[in-house]
């Protein structure tokens, strides 16, 4: 069942058809019929995870329901960069958390520390609470409990980064069933990050680290602004086909 489903796969062009394969058939739970159902919508470029309900985030799998943006793996540096300046005890905020992932991942890294999340999207909200994050419904900070303001230690987000004018540059099928506002970052792709480094010095202690996804040129981009806010030991990361991935920096004040 598994090779044959495989093979087909292959043949439209999937690179992890095995693998796919191997969770439809388990989501399928032997009923024929359904798995057919399930590979039709896979075929047709509907993401796995919505399909099967899950998808791997380095250790842990995470639930993502319908219409819930996908945790990417290339979110994993992200979140292990802010799993390392979380404090045992500390307080971190995820902005734009979809399914809870990196919500998780952090609670998953420091059990003790408070990891809240938010997001404008109920059914993310409602994912992510479901995935047993304290995930609360709102744009970016402003649901965010105002008992964390000026106590948090990490600030982190993957928000919608992607120039409004390359969107037409992702994958075929992306846009096709998911939202574009979980991709779309404005003329160059930063109103959000903007948005997110101006608000954040509100909610983090002196020392507290904002850590933000991004792609391009956007870090240089993001520089002065981050100069005029006051952060410091501004660094960034790249993949491993040198790509730029992400800038951290932390505000002012004893660490």
């Amino acid at each position: 069942m598994v090779p044959a489903l495989a093979a087909r796969l292959a043949r439209a062009g999937f690179v992890a058809a095995e693998d796919e394969a191997a969770d439809l058939v388990v989501a399928a739970d032997g009923d024929l019929a359904l798995l057919h159902s399930l590979a039709e919508r896979r075929l047709a470029g509907e993401p796995l995870a919505w399909i099967t309900g899950r998808t791997a985030f380095g250790d842990l799998t995470v639930r993502v329901d319908h219409g819930v943006y996908v945790p990417r793996w290339q979110s994993l540096p992200l979140a292990r960069r802010a799993a390392a300046r979380l404090p045992d005890r500390g307080t971190a905020i995820d902005l734009c958390t979809g399914s809870g992932a990196i919500a998780a991942a952090l609670s998953a890294a420091r059990p003790i520390a408070r990891v809240v999340a938010t997001d404008v999207d109920p059914r993310a909200v409602a994912c992510a609470r479901a995935n047993g994050v304290e995930a609360y419904h709102g744009d970016l900070f402003a649901a965010v409990p105002p008992d964390l303001r000026g106590t948090t230690d990490v600030v982190v987000a993957v928000v919608p980064y992607v120039p409004s004018p390359e969107l037409h540059l992702l994958p075929r099928d992306t846009l096709r069933f998911e939202d574009a506002s979980h991709y779309d970052g404005g003329p160059d792709g930063t109103d959000a990050l903007c948005r997110v480094l101006t608000e954040a010095p509100r909610f983090l202690r002196p020392g507290g680290a904002v850590l933000l996804e991004l792609g391009g040129e956007q870090a240089g981009h993001l520089r002065p602004l981050m100069g005029r806010l006051g952060y410091r030991e501004i660094e960034t990361w790249s993949d491993e086909d040198d790509d730029p991935r992400g800038v951290l920096a932390v505000v002012r004040g004893a660490s």
